[in-house]
């Protein structure tokens, strides 16, 4: 019933896990000590890859909550994979975007991954009434 989101959060955990190990190898390519503050610079790829994973790290928990949420609640499977995978499509798409350093397509696809949250509750309120 809720297979494809349950899908979509197993996605969304390699997505975070490949962030986490982009980060690690930038660090140890850079030399960078580990537990010591990355200097904030959107020019350099050290800092990028660093706060891929923080702001993944920031919104997660959301994500998770919501989707439980939705599948505690019986809400639309069909309402409730379409927003996880749209959470998951526009995250993977801002980590990019990070990367690339895309700025105004990175905040745009925060902003849409932000939505998709949103909608989420939307579906899960929906139906717990």
């Amino acid at each position: 019933m809720y297979e494809s989101t349950i899908l979509a959060m197993g996605v969304l955990a390699v997505l975070m896990l490949t962030q986490l190990l982009v980060a690690d190898a930038v660090g140890i390519k850079a030399k960078h000590s580990p537990g010591s503050t990355v200097i904030p610079n959107h020019d350099d790829f050290l800092f990028r890859s660093t706060r891929t994973v923080a702001n993944t790290n920031e919104s997660i928990a959301i994500f998770l909550l919501a989707s439980i949420f939705c599948i505690f609640s019986q809400a639309n499977p069909t309402h409730t994979a379409i927003a996880s995978w749209g959470f998951v499509a526009s995250r993977a798409i801002y980590a990019a975007c990070y990367y690339l350093d895309f700025r105004l397509l990175r905040s745009t696809s925060f902003g849409i991954s932000l939505l998709f949250l949103v909608a989420l509750l939307v579906v899960g309120f929906g139906a717990s009434k």
